[in-house]
């Protein structure tokens, strides 16, 4: 037996409200200054040195930027190290220096940032994917971010906002998660939330991003390539009441169901939505395919 919902129903003038205020916020983010909608280059870094600048005899050529910005060596144990060209005007992390020790986004710690190297409009910093490192470029004035066409949804549905049954696993429950870069992930799952629709039951397995964090779907139904994009959408859930070490309730609002950032730009490394979560069901909730979108 599953517990109890103390979740009270939501009225549908409120609940309506709440997924407007959501886009909102969610539109705000999309297209900030330095947004994913900004973004210009994902470039993948060789072992030793590698030139960077706008002129073409660089061995990384920025779609912005000085003609030469300097040389980033990678060691091979991971490390980076920037050597700024004379004049380049470029700053890391805010300061005025010649050479610099880079953090990737992977190994910056607490709550600090990977180093940004920034030059005019632009900036980037080093991510790490699977052992392999690139350049996450970025500019405010991205063609993406000055020509944004705005979202698609479908209609808000209040019948969309689920109040499904959280099953808990134990430790030692996996999910691999593919990436649009090749890589596979695999990713602790601490439990199921479980909900019939249309006289079906039907299960979607998260994750949590960072310890203690909302729980994390991503998913596919059949609208996917169709009216919604195609690899998948994302969807976040607050933890049920108890936690996720005990049956409980959880909402899963599909009107907040929204697409990965590529679905905007072809330069970013989004999960795809595991086999697991691809549900014989049209989820005619939340954000449709971006109609800008050209891969």
């Amino acid at each position: 037996m599953h517990a109890e919902s103390s979740i009270a129903p939501i009225d549908p003038a409120a609940h309506e409200r709440a997924v407007q205020q959501w886009r909102e916020g969610r539109v705000r983010r999309l297209t900030a200054p330095d947004g994913w909608l900004s973004l210009i280059g994902l470039e993948w870094l060789k072992e030793g040195a590698n030139r960077i600048g706008s002129a073409a005899g660089n061995d990384i050529v920025l779609k912005a930027g000085p003609a030469h910005l300097g040389t980033l060596t990678l060691a091979h144990d991971g490390g980076l190290r920037l050597a700024l060209a004379k004049d380049s005007g470029a700053t890391v992390d805010g300061k005025a220096v010649d050479e610099a020790v880079l953090v990737d986004d992977l190994h910056a710690t607490g709550d600090a940032s990977p180093t940004t190297v920034a030059f005019g409009t632009a900036s980037f910093y080093v991510i790490d994917r699977d052992g392999r490192k690139a350049l996450r470029v970025k500019d405010s004035d991205a063609a993406t971010r000055r020509d944004f066409l705005g979202i698609d949804y479908f209609p808000i549905d209040p019948s969309w906002r689920v109040v499904a049954d959280w099953v808990a696993f134990g430790p030692g429950h996996t999910l691999e998660i593919g990436s649009v870069i090749g890589t596979i992930d695999k990713v602790e799952v601490p439990g199921k939330a479980v909900f019939q629709r249309d006289g079906h039951t039907f299960e979607l397995l998260p994750y949590q991003e960072e310890p203690g964090g909302d729980l994390f779907f991503v998913i596919g139904d059949r609208t996917s390539g169709k009216e919604t994009y195609g690899a998948a959408r994302f969807l976040y859930a607050k933890l049920p009441e108890h936690g996720v070490g005990q049956d409980g309730k959880v909402i899963l609002d599909f009107n907040e169901a929204y697409n990965p950032p590529c679905a905007f730009t072809a330069f970013a490394t989004c999960p795809l939505a595991p086999p697991e979560n691809r549900l014989d069901l049209r989820i005619t909730a939340g954000e449709k395919k971006y109609r800008g979108s050209e891969h």
